[in-house]
């Protein structure tokens, strides 16, 4: 069976096309046909004599001569490892978005509004991380930078030797120290008499530069005979950036700061031959550039340290390193990752990080030789991909509530940027597990498509010959956890149940298929999974060894084979509807073979619990919760099992990740009522001063991971009761949970406008609520086992 799935799969690929090629990019329709045919006429191009692949900092000119300002001016632009574009000074692009080799991406800019007549000029600063590189970033291992004019008058611009170039000495990278995994790439020190100040402004003395090296001329995927690069246009939109100054200055070591500072920029005199430092509080964490304004002070070292917290001092390090409250900082220490800047003597010298950076705490240390520095500035601009929150939740009285969802979503914003990241700090890495949340964050809060997209699609790309996904993608270092290939096909049943795009959705399909198969191989004649190799994570959780679940040497694990369930689940309703009816039926034969043996295998009756394993040694929340969810055990046996599983402390607890599946079970079971009653883990975190959600339990790496911020989906789904009830969102099922409020209300974005809804009960128990659904929208409201019939529109119920 295995084989004809993968047969039939194969059928269906040609029938639907290879979606890599055919997905849309963001900008895509600036792109000219004829780019798509053959080789570009632009080149990759490099400094001459410099070596392929070593860490390096590059420059690249070209000045041109217009007749007129353009109305338009439509130029593509890629670089290995990365590059940020000037045109007449000022930034215009920064990229590329992160992708393999592949699918790798270029940016489409109209770079007419800073066009004039006469003299422009069009600049470039690359750099190769090398092996310094974070794992999150793929490279073709050759540092190379290619701009591509969009049609024949923009072609005077394209990339070849006319190019000038310079080595930029100034930097250099710094290794990073900080506790726990760290792959986020090196810190960076700017020796500033090194650097070509005002290289990207026109009237910048160019003459001494070289002639760019001509490489292999650039192609799209799809080309030909290709060796290079396979360029796709960027599936996303740029990120988001603002200016964003600090709150206050926390500390003072050796220096007083006018009392304007950091609010606004004010001059900070540091004496010759003295050391000064200064901590800085932004109040929240957040995503950025830092930059500093300085003058004078030849040789001074300017050292910028970033933490998302201060760690206490007294900590048992075998533990952990402890933070305490995150808003103190008396009696800590400073741990952080670093960037140094050293001053030339120069006036006005802007620096700032070529990559961004992540803090609410930034450690500044200034040690000054003969003659004094002027600091004039130190800001941070915010940097994160650009979702626009469009919902509105209200509920009088619980002031903590919108806070939890401040915090979720800011949260939510710090793991974004050119993909989806499980913590901004230490790995900017797409997990799929995390991501499958994050997704649905983005679904429930936004109206963005890109983003949700480009992640299934890389989940895609990450796929290896076996059949499954790796853990992470783009990651230049494999790894593969095997629970994350199950998770990444329910991501895809999420989108296609709250977006549709089943043009699209149809193409996963195959790979779907793929992954199943892969998993078929370990289904023993027991219907239940073998030992799945790999790493199957489940949750950090106390009872879970390096975050698995309890597994016997054979598998025979409840966790494997209900996580399997649930895929097998989504993946046969996806066939039914849009794919191959027969391998929907196969499906739900292994599904239905499995819930007929499951509750011989785990349900130990005694205790009335689903045990981890066969032999019934060990007891967790995951396994309950999941039980619950795939229809294991309903009404009120449900009920009674979700009441055993969160006042049972003997089971291995769910931490902040998997709450999102304890609280859906809590909602299969009839008991979303009770989910404010289960928010003990984010009251926690508030108290510790968190402004974003952390990783885990304390002591935790990672101030900021977003599979927390599951309560932007909750509050929305199960408090208010929105949710999709057919694919696409096309019909609704409004079913509210409000517990012992009394009022409540809110609304989400919908792929065709938008849902609202307001709630009242009156002191004799009577609901009065109040639905707006787009037009075209139909569905059902049902509360205390009553079902109302929704149409578009407004309309208001009474119960």
């Amino acid at each position: 069976m295995r084989t004809l799935i993968l047969l039939l799969s194969f059928l269906l690929w040609i029938q639907t096309g290879n979606a890599q090629i055919r997905l849309a990019g963001f900008n895509q329709k600036a792109i000219d046909k004829s780019l798509y045919d053959g080789r570009w006429k632009a080149r990759w191009i490099a400094v001459p004599n410099e070596p392929a692949n070593t860490f390096g900092v590059y420059h690249f000119r070209k000045n041109i001569e217009l007749e007129e300002k353009p109305n338009s001016f439509v130029v593509h632009v890629s670089a290995d490892n990365r590059y940020k574009l000037y045109v007449n000074g000022t930034e215009v692009s920064a990229g590329p978005a992160r992708g393999d080799i592949y699918n790798w991406n270029f940016e489409t800019i109209d770079i007419a509004p800073w066009l004039k007549s006469g003299k422009n000029t069009l600049a470039a600063i690359v750099w190769n991380y090398a092996d310094k590189k974070p794992v999150a970033q793929i490279s073709f291992n050759q540092t190379g930078f290619i701009l591509q004019g969009n049609t024949e008058k923009e072609y005077i611009v394209n990339t070849d030797n006319t190019w000038l170039c310079y080595v930029n000495k100034a930097y250099s990278p710094i290794n990073i120290h900080v506790p726990g995994y760290y792959v986020a790439g090196p810190g960076e020190k700017t020796d500033a008499a090194l650097y070509p100040w005002g290289w990207e402004k026109p009237d910048f003395d160019d003459t001494s530069w070289l002639k760019a090296q001509n490489g292999i001329e650039g192609a799209m995927k799809g080309a030909r005979d290709y060796p290079g690069r396979l360029l796709v246009p960027s599936p996303i939109p740029p990120m988001e950036n603002k200016t964003e100054r600090f709150s206050a200055v926390r500390m003072e070591e050796g220096i007083k700061t006018p009392a304007e500072f950091p609010a606004k920029a004010k001059d900070i005199i540091v004496p010759a031959n003295s050391k000064v430092r200064l901590l800085l509080d932004n109040q929240v964490l957040m995503t950025g550039y830092l930059s500093v304004l300085f003058s004078k002070g030849k040789s001074a070292e300017i050292t910028l340290g970033y933490a998302e917290a201060l760690y206490e001092k007294e900590t048992d390090t075998r533990k952990g390193y402890s933070k305490g409250n995150r808003n103190e900082v008396e009696n800590k220490r400073f741990i952080g990752y670093e960037d140094k800047i050293v001053a030339d003597g120069g006036e006005h010298r802007l620096s700032t990080s070529l990559w961004w950076r992540t803090w609410r705490y930034v450690n500044v240390t200034i040690e000054t030789k003969d003659s004094p520095l002027v600091i004039h500035d130190i800001y941070g601009t915010y940097s994160a991909y650009p979702f626009r929150n469009e919902t509105a939740f209200s509920v009088p009285g619980h002031e903590e509530l919108n806070k939890m969802l401040e915090i979720g979503w800011r949260t939510a914003r710090l793991c974004a940027n050119e993909t989806y990241m499980d913590c901004p700090y230490y790995e900017q890495l797409q997990y799929f597990g995390d991501t499958r949340i994050q997704a649905m964050i983005s679904l429930y809060n936004s109206t963005d498509q890109y983003m949700v997209k480009n992640a299934i699609e890389q989940g895609r790309q990450s796929i290896v010959a076996d059949g499954i996904t790796m853990s992470r993608y783009p990651s230049n270092l494999h790894q593969f956890i095997s629970s994350f290939s199950l998770w990444w096909i329910n991501m895809g049943h999420d989108y296609w149940m709250y977006i549709g795009d089943e043009t699209y959705v149809k193409t996963l399909l195959p790979a779907f298929r793929g992954v199943l198969a892969w998993y078929e191989q370990w289904l023993k004649p027991n219907n239940s999974l073998d030992f799945v190799p790999h790493w199957f994570f489940a949750d950090w959780s106390e009872g879970f060894p390096h975050g698995e679940p309890i597994r016997e040497k054979n598998g025979n694990s409840s966790f494997q084979d209900l996580m399997y369930l649930l895929t097998l689940d989504a993946a046969a309703e996806m066939e039914d509807a849009i794919g191959i009816p027969s391998i929907a039926t196969h499906y739900r034969s292994i599904a239905s073979a499995i819930r007929t043996t499951f509750k011989q295998y785990y349900w130990d009756s005694e205790r009335q619990l689903f045990a981890d394993t066969h032999d019934h040694r060990s007891y967790s929340q995951h396994v309950n919760a999941l039980a619950v969810i795939a229809g294991i055990i309903e009404g009120e046996d449900a009920k009674g099992l979700m009441r055993k599983t969160l006042t049972d402390t003997s089971l291995a607890q769910a931490t902040i990740y998997f709450r999102y599946y304890v609280h859906q079970a809590l909602d299969k079971a009839g008991m979303g009522d009770e989910l404010l009653d289960n928010l003990k883990i984010w009251n926690d975190q508030m108290a510790l001063g968190l402004t974003t959600w952390a990783e885990k339990p304390e002591p935790s790496r990672s101030d900021c991971h977003a599979w927390g911020s599951s309560p932007n989906i909750e509050f929305y789904r199960i408090l208010l009761g929105i949710d999709s009830s057919a694919p696409g969102f096309s019909e609704v099922c409004i079913s509210p949970a409000l517990g012992k409020l009394k009022e409540a209300s809110g609304s989400i974005p919908h792929p065709k406008g938008k849902i609202s809804v307001s709630y009242k009960i009156d002191k004799k128990g009577v609901l009065t609520a109040e639905i707006n659904l787009p037009e075209s929208v139909t569905g059902t409201f049902v509360w205390k086992n009553e079902t109302r019939k929704l149409n578009g529109g407004k309309q208001t119920i009474i119960i």
